[in-house]
Parts: C-alpha cells; sequence; structure tokens
C-alpha cells in the first residue's frame, strides 16, 4: 500500500458544510447515517434505525447526538421524531448517554436541521440506512420536514 494511501485512511475529517460548532437554541446542526465503515454488529452505541445529529470538532471527529427509540415509544417511530429528540438534547445540552465522539469516515452527513426543521440533501444515503435497519416504513415523506411553531 502506498504511504498516500496509508495517510488518508488515517486521517479523516468531515465535509465542508458539517456545521463546526455546537448549534444554541434553534442552531444549525448536521444530520447524518453511518456509512458502510461503521460496523453495526459489533457497537452498542448507535441502534439501526436511529436519528443522528451532531457537528464536526476542531480535531476532524464529529460529536453526534442520537435517538433509536430504545424503549418504544409510539411518538418517536418515524425518523424524523428521532431526529428532532437527537437535537432537542444537542442544543439544550441535556445529559444522555446516546451521544458520542465519532471519527468522521462512519458518518455521512445527509442533511441539516434546525430549529424550524430539517433539510435532507442525500436521501439516497438515508434511505439505504433506513432499508439496511429494516425501518423503511419510518422514512420522511419528504426531504423537508418542518416543525412549525414550537
Amino acid at each position: 500500500m502506498s504511504e498516500a494511501a496509508t495517510l488518508s485512511k488515517e486521517f479523516t475529517t468531515y465535509s465542508k458544510d458539517t456545521p463546526t460548532e455546537r448549534p444554541g437554541l434553534d442552531g444549525r446542526a448536521g444530520v447524518f447515517v453511518p456509512t458502510e465503515l461503521m460496523d453495526m454488529g459489533s457497537t452498542t452505541a448507535i441502534r439501526k434505525g436511529a436519528g443522528i445529529v451532531g457537528f464536526g470538532n476542531p480535531d476532524g471527529t464529529l460529536t453526534v447526538y442520537f435517538e433509536a427509540n430504545r424503549f418504544d415509544d409510539s411518538s418517536l417511530h418515524k425518523w424524523e421524531n428521532k431526529v428532532r429528540k437527537a437535537y432537542d438534547r444537542l442544543v439544550m445540552v441535556a445529559p444522555t448517554v446516546s451521544k458520542a465522539k465519532m471519527n468522521a469516515s462512519t458518518m455521512e452527513l445527509v442533511g441539516h436541521i434546525d430549529g424550524a426543521g430539517i433539510s435532507i440533501k442525500h436521501p439516497e444515503f438515508l434511505v439505504a440506512w433506513l432499508k439496511q435497519s429494516d425501518a423503511l416504513d419510518t422514512a420522511p415523506e419528504s426531504n423537508v420536514i418542518t416543525f412549525g411553531r414550537r
């Protein structure tokens, strides 16, 4: 393997579209899905079908918050509701175990969320994630989800 190939595998960073600081109330965060580099069989943190939000860190990693509806709350069945729950924890800096610092190569930015809603830029990655998770029935009906007034 060439030295350049070795270096590229050791150093990863997030895309230029990834927000680079913790958002405040109604601020913008990234919406992510795991890449094929994340071994879902061995991870106990992020469960299949989870809604994942976060931001980039100065060291090239990502801080992500996630919600997988572990307790089968009916209000969290839809993927966008899981994303909203994770986002609310993120902006409120709520204490949670559903938070992790991740290597950027294990997450794909699929859109953004703020206080007004979710905008999905790469629905093909989201659909693949939900299909792999056997959760396609939780997929959003559109690439733009508005929350309405709080």
